[in-house]
């Protein structure tokens, strides 16, 4: 029995061929396609978004609802040249706000 071990184990080769390793070649096209997959679905459409929103902050003007990023509700009674404007959110109370707080535009309607 021990023989027969002997001559399969002497039949088999000592040294496996060596196994190919992947180059750098080889996985460049990989590392490129995972970029432009999070560049697809992560970073454009954020910064489109962002976008959208800086269009809507520098076209407002009188009249606008808004709401901050503390939320406050209000209405623009006031745009300034600079980086403030004046919010109207009650019959007596009015703020002066960062264009920059403004974290949503409402529509006419809301």
């Amino acid at each position: 029995m021990t023989s027969f071990l002997f001559s399969i184990l002497a039949e088999a080769p000592i040294h496996e061929p060596p196994k190919q390793q992947a180059s750098i070649a080889d996985s460049i096209p990989m590392m490129l396609m995972m970029v432009v997959v999070f560049w697809l679905f992560l970073i454009r459409p954020q910064q489109k978004r962002q976008k959208e929103m800086t269009n809507r902050i520098n076209a407002l003007k009188t009249g606008d609802r808004v709401v901050t990023t503390g939320g406050i509700h209000g209405t623009v009674s006031n745009v300034k040249d600079g980086p403030t404007l004046v919010l109207k959110v009650d019959d007596s109370t009015k703020l002066t706000v960062d264009k920059s707080s403004i974290a949503n535009v409402l529509p006419k309607e809301a």
